[in-house]
């Protein structure tokens, strides 16, 4: 039993690592991720906040995995343009722009008055 999950860790580990060496996306997530994690640092952000901005970079970063995902299987699967898997692929792009906004606006809330306060005179 353990051996099958060690062998799933496994996978998963190799996916991981396809996408952060493969796709630009994942690699641009993966940037500004770590940028929140220094400002947060260097700003001392509070303990609830710091757990928001990780929580908010977990499920961005497990989005733009399972959007990923979903645009490599139907690749996979069809090779030919489809209606059907133009609106799959931009349905789950959509999904994924409506989380980067929403983390956007999430650091703003966070990062804004801090940043605003250090400038204040």
């Amino acid at each position: 039993m353990l051996k099958k999950h060690v062998y799933s860790f496994q996978n998963a580990l190799s996916g991981l690592k396809w996408i952060a060496r493969t796709q630009i996306n994942f690699k641009i997530h993966l940037f500004f991720s770590l940028l929140a994690l220094v400002f947060g640092f260097l700003l001392e952000i509070s303990q609830t906040e710091f757990l928001i901005i990780l929580t908010v970079i977990g499920t961005g970063l497990a989005l733009e995995a399972v959007n990923t995902a979903i645009e490599e299987a139907i690749d996979a699967i069809h090779k030919d343009w489809s209606e059907a898997i133009k609106i799959a692929k931009d349905v789950s792009a959509g999904a994924m722009l409506i989380f980067a906004i929403t983390a956007f606006v999430v650091a703003c809330l966070i990062f804004l008055p801090k940043i605003l306060l250090l400038f204040a005179l």
